[in-house]
């Protein structure tokens, strides 16, 4: 018996995986100002959750854009390439990953192994990511994990013009002024989220299954406008928000077992 850790050093989030070819634990924490001090926190309360001894976990991979910052790791591997792997692990039909995460979208194509066959990202701006959702969501004075509960069939969305991060909140601000509908502005930034994600996967040639990962994806509101504006259901695991991470593990775990046959 021998273990592997992942670990994603996020914009956002770090999150890690303890891994022995399966899911054993899981941490997640915001990165905060130092991805390092973050990554070094996952790796502690990972050991601490198990009561693995550090000795037994044999391999441990870095990713995200923290990655070069973990003095720990063995290697630090590339997230298109983590993400493509944890999908897989989590449902080897994936065919096509849809990422959103707090400072960057990108979709990935793969194959029957879960190697990236190609890939396309939007890292220039927060426009449709988790953080352009947490903006709009402080300036409406509502928490994220309110949003299912709030909004329901009834509700209309309200069209968002504006995709930049700071002119949607002067928009959104406008909207209120005027006496539109909370929920309905709720909605509408969902759906322009929907609407850039639809814009980014059109790069990539869809094919089933398409999995949908990151912070975004526990919005089943977003989901189910997401699955309206692509035409086809997404694959969404409980997992979703660690995928990069859990990419991570395997990658090292199957990379030990290869050195050890």
């Amino acid at each position: 018996m021998f273990y592997s850790i992942g670990i994603d050093a996020g914009s956002v989030a770090t999150k890690g995986v303890l891994f022995n070819g399966d899911i054993v634990e899981t941490a997640l924490m915001p990165t905060g100002w130092s991805p390092k001090d973050a990554s070094c926190e996952v790796l502690e309360l990972l050991l601490k959750k198990s009561g693995v001894n550090r000795d037994d976990v044999k391999k441990i991979i870095g990713t995200g854009y923290g990655r070069i910052s973990m003095p720990f790791v063995d290697k630090a591997v590339t997230e298109i390439t983590c993400h493509a792997k944890g999908a897989h692990f989590l449902n080897a039909n994936t065919r096509t990953i849809l990422d959103i995460g707090g400072q960057d979208s990108k979709v990935i194509s793969i194959d029957e192994s879960g190697n990236v066959l190609d890939f396309s990202m939007n890292d220039k701006c927060a426009a449709g990511t988790g953080r352009f959702l947490q903006v709009m969501t402080a300036t409406l004075g509502v928490d994220i994990a309110e949003l299912d509960s709030m909004i329901d069939e009834s509700v209309k969305p309200q069209p968002i013009s504006s995709m930049c991060t700071v002119f949607a909140e002067s928009e959104v601000i406008s909207l209120l002024a005027k006496g539109i509908d909370k929920k309905s502005v709720l909605l509408g930034l969902i759906h322009s989220i929907s609407n850039r994600a639809s814009s980014l996967m059109s790069k990539i040639p869809l094919t089933q299954d398409v999995a949908f990962t990151g912070g975004v994806a526990r919005c089943k509101t977003t989901i189910r406008a997401l699955e309206e504006k692509i035409g086809t259901p997404l694959f969404v695991s409980e997992h979703s928000q660690i995928v990069g991470a859990l990419g991570a593990a395997v990658i090292a775990y199957n990379s030990v077992k290869k050195q050890q046959a």
